[in-house]
């Protein structure tokens, strides 16, 4: 029996600032169980260059996975294991950062325009102090689920797999420690789309352009909706260009010990991931 999901909270990204000045919208939910697996979702979105010319110099991470994603421009990753690559727009680039990881991130604009985002996902205490691993996905390996109405915009899929119209599909990313669906639904005009995913998953909608309406229910631009239980999602767009990023996942049920670059579960671990980096052990890695 279908179950479908309706909106149950909207939650306001809110303007705020990371790395060298970089401007961005985010929203966060670290100590939010109806976020987990996912812990925070930042949007970069600029024409003008002084919003984002610092970038991310290097910084730390350990106990999370971040999946970028660009709409608009381009996006430089460096680390201390040796990883370069340079995402263009329409891509993705993937990041676990396990027990350790040193990277740096520049966003660079192309044609006048800057758009992405980038998602954390919480990673299970039993892979927290794995290696770490970097992979990039470029516009063309991204996965994209045709629709039955031709006027609609293809579902891109980015990460895990998803139900639409009896069918799976499954992204290039399945290495994600939590199991996450991340995919991107940008129609031009009114049109619906109506997918499936595990009952016991959490899913969240962020509108970042338009609006999108589910259950009788409007979703505006730079509003994250958290959805109740269920096993389908039924929405439709505005008859305005409009975007919709979807996350799904299964919640990790584990505590979530947060300080800056850190996600740990305990503030011991923490502390001793803060004396690990002081003290250079994230370079030997």
């Amino acid at each position: 029996m279908t179950l479908f999901k309706t909106v149950k909270q909207l939650i306001a990204a809110h303007p705020t600032s990371d790395g060298d000045g970089v401007k961005i919208s985010r929203v966060a939910g670290f100590q939010n169980s109806q976020f987990s697996p996912f812990l925070m979702l930042d949007e970069l979105k600029s024409d003008q260059s002084k919003d984002y010319v610092g970038g991310f110099p290097p910084h730390p991470h350990r106990g999370i996975e971040t999946l970028t994603y660009m709409k608009h421009g381009h996006f430089q990753h460096r680390d201390h294991m040796g990883n370069v690559g340079e995402l263009r727009g329409g891509g993705a680039q993937w990041m676990a950062a396990g027990r350790g990881v040193i990277h740096s991130e520049m966003p660079i604009m192309t044609d006048g325009e800057l758009h992405g985002f980038q998602l954390w996902i919480n990673q299970p205490a039993s892979h927290k102090m794995t290696p770490a691993k970097y992979k990039d996905f470029q516009p063309e390996s991204i996965v994209e689920v045709p629709l039955h109405d031709q006027q609609n915009s293809p579902l891109r899929l980015l990460a895990g797999e998803i139900g639409v119209e009896a069918k799976t599909y499954q992204a290039a990313l399945t290495d994600t420690a939590a199991e996450a669906t991340v995919a991107d639904w940008a129609p031009e005009s009114e049109q619906s789309l109506q997918f499936e995913v595990p009952q016991s998953h959490n899913t969240l909608l962020f509108v970042y352009k338009g609006e999108m309406n589910m259950d009788n229910q409007t979703i505006k631009q730079g509003q994250l909706a958290v959805l109740s239980p269920g096993d389908t999602v039924a929405l439709k767009s505005a008859d305005i260009p409009s975007g919709v990023l979807i996350l799904s996942g299964e919640p990790l049920n584990e505590p979530v010990a947060h300080y800056g670059p850190f996600v740990m579960n305990t503030m011991q671990e923490i502390e001793q991931t803060i004396q690990d980096y002081n003290s250079g052990v994230f370079e030997t890695y």
